[in-house]
């Protein structure tokens, strides 16, 4: 089958790899129909984080139908139309008892492979899935490849965000970052009555597209955040902030932003090993800090009636779509924001 894989530092490549094969009883063999490429790629892209091996394929977005199930499906029948969520989980473990679904402590990540051990990704024409029975969900008639796609990553990450800044109705937020995720936490933030939601970001597409989901765009390249959203807050600063990127700038710009008694949330994939603010900082303003994985296979459940019953604009965040054999370009023009774009979504 075909396939992106891994081959060092900026280097993915097209190539011909052997198809997944029942190896559990719980396996699901699932052919992709569309797949994605995700910023936290672009951290293994850029080798920010090392280890992987070279030729795993890469990826952990993609929805698509079962072909193959192992003896134990779990519930699940070939020709059901599924999407999975960026790790697998038991549902039966403690962290997955809790709903932290994203800690399971038999879960393994699409995509990584290291040193011959790991899970093999999505971007790719066919996709092994242990676990498939706690793992995949099912996709009601009605809901689109790109809200699926979704679900499973990107607007789970986001809406996690939300739901770790405890927004209510009345909150004033600032959103560090208007890539796929901080656009996704726009719609949360706005679907969770937030009052005011300022986003921050230096494209102007990913800006104007902030706009038109609710947010309050802030240029960084032209103006102050910090003046802006003291002069709107009476000098206090916003009520939460979350922060999607996942940089010490962010971290930084996200502290600055939150007022005293505040909360800062964080689900941007930070590969650095210090903060971008200092202990006393945060003592000094009684912050309140929330970090860590979204359990996306929890809230891809919870969250798909939503998402039945409300007209979303995923179309919107998905701006590129591509072949599967156009992935290496993919890579290309979503690292370097070619075109306006905010996310590529691959059909293999």
């Amino acid at each position: 089958m075909r396939a992106l894989t891994y081959h060092g530092d900026k280097t993915v490549r097209l190539e011909q790899v052997p198809e997944p094969r029942i190896e559990e009883p719980g396996d699901a063999i699932v052919r992709v129909e569309l797949c994605a490429v995700c910023g936290s790629d672009l951290h293994v892209y850029h080798g920010r984080e090392r280890g992987l091996d070279h030729g795993c394929v890469m990826g952990h977005e993609f929805v698509g139908e079962i072909v193959a199930l192992g003896s134990a499906p779990g519930g699940l029948s070939t020709g059901d139309r599924v999407l999975s969520p960026f790790t697998t989980s038991c549902g039966a473990c403690e962290p997955c008892r809790r709903g932290l679904t994203s800690r399971c402590i038999n879960g393994q990540l699409f995509g990584w492979v290291q040193e011959g051990h790991g899970l093999q990704g999505g971007q790719a024409q066919y996709v092994r899935v242990p676990l498939a029975g706690s793992t995949l969900v099912s996709i009601p008639d009605g809901v689109g490849d790109d809200a699926a796609l979704l679900l499973g990553d990107v607007f789970s990450t986001g809406w996690f965000c939300a739901e770790q800044a405890a927004l209510r109705p009345g909150s004033i937020c600032a959103v560090v970052g208007c890539g796929p995720v901080g656009l996704c936490a726009v719609m949360a933030a706005s679907e969770m009555k937030a009052q005011r939601i300022f986003a921050l970001d230096r494209v102007p597409e990913r800006l104007a597209l902030a706009r038109r989901l609710g947010a309050e765009p802030i240029d960084i390249e032209r103006d102050d955040p910090v003046a802006v959203l003291r002069d709107a807050t009476g000098g206090h600063g916003a009520d939460a902030v979350l922060e999607v990127v996942g940089s010490s700038g962010a971290h930084r710009a996200a502290m600055d932003l939150v007022r005293a008694g505040g909360t800062l949330s964080v689900v941007g994939v930070h590969t650095g090993e210090s903060f971008g603010f200092s202990p006393t900082e945060a003592y000094d303003k009684n912050l309140t800090y929330r970090v860590g994985r979204c359990p996306a296979r929890r809230l891809a459940s919870e969250l798909l009636p939503l998402v039945q019953s409300r007209n979303f604009d995923f179309a919107a965040v998905v701006s590129h779509r591509l072949a599967l054999d156009e992935g290496v370009e993919a890579y290309r023009i979503f690292d370097e924001k070619i075109d306006g774009c905010i996310k590529v979504s691959l059909i293999p």
